[in-house]
Order: structure tokens, then sequence, then C-alpha cells
């Protein structure tokens, strides 16, 4: 099932998520749908926080990334089948140069920005047969990997450009909290909370 992605304003966009364990309700479900939403969007990531579950779950698949032009064929090679669910997931160390990539966001349509991240992690998580996993990634797949973490952390990649780049986006941010958009995917808006 395709979910709506909320939308930047959401203060869950903002929440730390919680562990969650084995008997979390339905998660093989919530799995799926948030693979077939993520896809549905054109995307290569998508974390929970992003469907309204402050929760420490993300999913990539990184193969559409693999069909970019401009990457080098090492790099379409890392990224080609790449797709892996991440629980409980921790970011034990980062190691590098930090280098700059041009990013965007599910939950921040039409805003793409320069984002400096180190270029190698180490990552602790559990997969979805909650079977723990240690492991190293670099390049584009721990850029992707920080990206959708950040979002378990209560972190967006806007958090993270300088002064003078937020408030020539402000304006953007604003309408997109406010719905004033077109995007050709599902979205809540905080303005559109769901009415109990």
């Amino acid at each position: 099932m395709i979910l709506p992605i909320v939308a930047y304003g959401d203060p869950v966009l903002k929440k730390v998520g919680e562990d969650i364990n084995e008997d979390y309700p339905k998660l093989d479900e919530l799995i799926g749908n948030m693979f077939e939403t993520m896809y549905n969007a054109y995307g290569v990531g998508l974390a929970a926080p992003q469907i309204g579950l402050p929760i420490r779950l993300f999913v990539i698949d990184a193969s559409p990334f693999a069909e970019d032009e401009e990457l080098t064929a090492d790099q379409k090679k890392e990224l080609d089948g790449f797709k892996r669910v991440f629980i409980n997931a921790t970011i034990v160390e980062e190691e590098g140069e930090e280098w700059g990539f041009n990013e965007g966001c599910l939950s921040i349509p039409d805003v793409r920005e320069d984002v400096y991240r180190k270029p190698k992690i180490t990552i602790e998580y559990l997969d979805e047969n909650f079977e723990e996993k240690t492991e190293v990634f670099d390049g584009l797949i721990a850029r992707v990997i920080q990206h959708e973490y950040d979002h378990i952390e209560g972190i967006l990649f806007t958090d993270k450009l300088s002064a003078l780049k937020k408030r020539l986006i402000k304006g953007r941010l604003a309408n997109i909290s406010k719905g004033k958009i077109n995007v050709d995917y599902r979205m809540r808006f905080p303005a559109q909370k769901k009415k109990r």
C-alpha cells in the first residue's frame, strides 16, 4: 500500500526514533509498504518518520541511483542491486574528509542542496530478520545511509546547510509545510493533520 509521505514542517520529522522489537505490529507489511511508497515517489531511501512513525527503521534500494549518467562505472556497480532494511541502526564511526554531494529528500520536494558528509561509515543494525549486522560502507552508499539515518535521529539534510543557504530556501520550505507545492506522489502536510 502506498502511504502518504510526511512533508517538511511536521514535528515527527524532528523526533529521535525509538527502537523496535520483533513484536512490532505488522512489521513485514510496514516494510513492504515503505518500499512501495518509496518506489512510487522515485526515491532511493525512506525512513519511518517520513511516513509518520517515530521509530528506528529505514529502507534503501539504491538501484535507480545507478542509472544516473554522471556516475562512474564503479559507482553504478556499487549502487546497482543494493537493497537493505535497517532496524535500530547506530552509526558507530564516520571517517575521512567530508565531501559535498547534491541531496534531495522526499519530505522536502523540489529542494536540492550540496551537503557535506564523511565518505566512510561503520554501522550496526538489525536486518528484516532481526539478525545483527556490523558493516562498513563508503562512497554514495554511505551517503544514502547517512541521509536516511539522519531521519531516525530527527535531522533533515536542510539542518546541515549554512545559515545563508537556510535563509535562501526559507520561503520554499514554508510553502512545502503549507502544502503549496505540486508533487506527483501522496504527501501529508502539517496543516492537514488527521482528524481524530
